[in-house]
């Protein structure tokens, strides 16, 4: 789960991060009560939405009057805004932050990581602040440094000062990029998030350090334990059919393709989705059905999938185990029936039950399109899509 810019700064802040004095408005007339508030002779306006490069996009602008504040906000607000990472489409800017401006004498990358190979927490620092760090360690591998956290005793102190100095951040901006490294440490261990990003962290004239941009992203798992990070959630920021897929215990991935996928299990869906484009397809989303997919849930994977204007075709591919594949087929028959369903529907069942699962199909005199395999479950619904 992702949350907003100005979330994260406030987040970040009550574990001791210094960040900008700043406020969220939702219109243009609060954004320039906002500039008063925090006075000044210049401030920075930024659209709030879950996506980088506003800044390229035109949605960060520099104010130097409470006038050009009002106006950059009207500019912002109600339209939606395209980045490298929106899609074409773009996101619809709700809510902005404005927040006083810095004077910047350099700037860098800092952030932390669950990184999968090591299994831990790895801090990832850079002297090359405000850039993609992927393009940094692209371009210049050797301005990215790296340090694995022990979680059996947590960030040390020497390993801060390590990645600091490697920095270049020397003398008494040292201790300063010491206590900003244990404070975001903190705050990833203690709010179960999977990143934490400050880009830039800069110094400004008063050789001070402080984050200018923060991005943080929390492992959805982990929600349940994490009331006030789950409170911050912003649903106008995602996909509508992955929030409503979430509501009922589906785990739904909106992509690009033609052929929705239904599948029980990640590792199968992940296979099923190689499969679809071994044979020259695309699939339209990740759909994981889980372990125990009644009649009903099934039935609800349908409608969602079908949502989605693109799918030419369906693809059902369940391996039973805890799942029994009458049950699957039922919710297939009560789909079908119920949702008035068109698009071919190609079903490969193996495991639990799965004799019963295929009478029931093979009876219900609904023109279900039935594979024996992986392999020609994936070719039959690749030509269904383009047939």
């Amino acid at each position: 789960m992702n949350i907003h810019e100005y979330q994260a700064k406030e987040l970040l802040k009550t574990y001791g991060v210094p960040v900008p004095l700043g406020g969220v408005a939702y219109s243009d007339k609060q954004a320039a009560n906002v500039a008063e508030e925090i006075s000044g002779d210049r401030w920075v306006v930024k659209a709030q939405i879950h996506a980088g490069g506003r800044g390229k996009a035109g949605g960060v602008r520099l104010a130097h009057s409470i006038g050009e504040v009002r106006q950059a906000a009207d500019n912002m607000l109600g339209r939606r805004l395209v980045t490298h990472q929106t899609g074409p489409g773009g996101s619809l800017v709700q809510r902005i932050w404005i927040e006083q401006a810095s004077d910047i004498a350099k700037e860098y990358y800092l952030g932390f990581v669950i990184d999968r190979g090591s299994q831990r927490i790895t801090m990832i620092a850079s002297s090359e602040g405000g850039m993609d760090i992927e393009e940094v360690n692209r371009t210049h591998p050797e301005k990215v440094i790296k340090e694995t956290v022990d979680p059996a005793i947590g960030l040390r102190d020497f390993q801060c000062r390590k990645v600091a100095a490697a920095m270049g951040l020397r003398g008494k901006l040292m201790p300063q990029a010491v206590k900003i490294m244990k404070a975001i440490y903190r705050c990833i261990r203690d709010k179960d998030a999977l990143l934490a990003e400050i880009n830039p962290l800069a110094v400004n004239k008063n050789d001070q350090l402080v984050a200018l941009d923060a991005k943080i992203t929390f492992d959805d798992n982990a929600l349940y334990r994490q009331h006030q990070i789950n409170e911050m959630r912003d649903f106008d920021e995602e996909d509508p059919k992955e929030v409503e897929a979430s509501g009922h215990g589906l785990n739904y991935i909106a992509l690009d393709g033609s052929i929705g996928c239904i599948v029980n299990g990640a590792g199968l869906a992940m296979a099923t989705m190689d499969a679809i484009t071994l044979h020259g397809g695309r699939p339209a989303n990740f759909l994981d059905v889980g372990g125990g997919a009644s009649p009903e849930k099934v039935t609800n994977a349908c409608r969602i999938v079908l949502q989605d204007p693109n799918v030419k075709a369906i693809l059902v591919n369940i391996f039973a185990g805890i799942n029994r594949c009458d049950w699957i087929a039922k919710g297939l028959i009560q789909a079908m029936e119920s949702l008035n369903i068109t698009a071919p529907m190609v079903v490969r069942l193996a495991g639990t039950n799965v004799e019963a699962g295929r009478e029931l199909l093979e009876s219900s005199g609904l023109s279900f399109i039935t594979a024996q395999n992986l392999d020609d479950a994936a070719a039959k619904a690749v030509a269904a899509a383009q047939g």
